[in-house]
């Protein structure tokens, strides 16, 4: 059996059409079962909520990024590729969504790895009023290009200040969730 739009509810004319048909009446009524749990309505009002909940989040992580290029990264521009936080936004909304408190209960780290040192850039918390369930730690990678540590070596005779220098990061990152609360291990994500 087919679900269309034109057979979405139960009620007896539609089931007396499919009878008319020589559909058997009992699964009929199994098949309709079946389809009012597995494909529910879609509920608009969450999804954009979670639209708007990611694009803050998105905006949260690029002001971090911002606040921290002067003052902990030394560097006057930060490059990030094109949909990098919103692929971190949406795993972190994702890892956030089995927990009591949701997005609201998590205390998130950034940090960035540069030649496998990993630098402290931020803490935010994401709702001061709750106490935290879980912590994630975001870790971003800078880009391993040749060309950008020769451009800078030649760009410091140049400019006498330190912070003329271009930091760009890589579509890599790393996403580590360690529940704090809870007996189970720590989840790993490892984005390219």
């Amino acid at each position: 059996m087919v679900a269309t739009g034109s057979l979405s509810s139960k009620n007896p004319a539609s089931i007396s059409e499919l009878l008319d048909r020589g559909y058997h009446p009992e699964s009929l009524l199994s098949d309709f079962d079946y389809w009012d749990y597995v494909v529910p309505e879609p509920n608009l009002n969450e999804v954009i909520f979670e639209e708007s909940t990611c694009q803050n989040l998105v905006k949260m992580l690029e002001n971090c990024l911002s606040e921290s290029k002067q003052t902990k990264l030394g560097c006057s521009k930060v490059l990030v590729p094109e949909k990098l936080t919103q692929r971190i936004a949406q795993d972190v909304l994702r890892l956030s969504s089995t927990e009591p408190c949701g997005l609201r209960g998590c205390v998130m780290h950034v940090n960035l790895e540069i030649e496998n040192v990993c630098k402290k850039l931020d803490r935010i918390v994401c709702d001061s009023s709750v106490v935290p369930t879980f912590e994630l730690t975001l870790v971003f990678k800078q880009e391993n290009c040749s060309w950008t540590r020769f451009r800078d070596f030649f760009s410091r005779g140049r400019f006498s200040s330190g912070f003329r220098r271009t930091l760009i990061l890589s579509s890599g990152f790393r996403l580590v969730k360690k529940k704090l609360y809870s007996l189970i291990g720590t989840t790993v994500i490892e984005g390219s």
